[in-house]
């Protein structure tokens, strides 16, 4: 009988073999999951215009000349240009940052051009200025901010050249921290 049992128990292995059942351990699973990092680099220093150049209202005489605006607003006219009624000013940049560190100033190095805004006849700006002198170092952020002012001359030429209306243009001055 103990044959008949063996054989009975073998017939029943193989029946469960060959119908997929088999026994297995269980197995330790291991699941992963995404992290997320997030960083930000935000301005330590910074600079924005809060007065426009301004040289006012004038007008060319026969031959032109200059405005000279400086850095603290006072304006002089070289030539046949007559200056008009009405404000000018100076333009002025907050630059704010770390406290007490220092930086340079680079103002433009070539012409600016002013185009008229309904015809192209243009104007330059040249002689850029600035307080704080422009040059390496020459600022200091007392407090954490200074403010810069820059002036300019502005060349006219006569009525013909620069009729009237409105010219506008665009200068880029350049802070560098150390």
């Amino acid at each position: 009988m103990s044959s008949r049992l063996d054989k009975i128990f073998i017939s029943l292995v193989l029946l469960f073999q060959a119908l997929g059942f088999t026994s297995y351990a269980q197995v330790t699973s291991s699941v992963s999951a995404t992290g997320h990092v997030v960083a930000e680099v935000i301005p330590v220093f910074t600079a924005s215009e809060t007065t426009q150049l301004n040289f006012g209202k004038f007008s060319p005489g026969p031959e032109g000349g200059k405005i000279i605006l400086t850095p603290e607003s006072t304006v002089s006219v070289l030539g046949s240009v007559y200056k008009g009624p009405g404000t000018h000013n100076a333009a002025s940049f907050y630059v704010s940052g770390d406290v007490d560190v220092a930086y340079s100033i680079t103002l433009p190095d070539s012409p600016v051009i002013l185009t008229h805004m309904n015809s192209a006849r243009t104007m330059f700006v040249e002689d850029w200025v600035s307080s704080p002198a422009p040059g390496p170092g020459s600022g200091m952020l007392n407090g954490g901010f200074q403010t810069v002012y820059i002036g300019a001359t502005l060349n006219v030429g006569n009525l013909y050249d620069n009729p009237v209306g409105v010219y506008t243009g665009t200068y880029t001055v350049t802070f560098d921290f150390n």
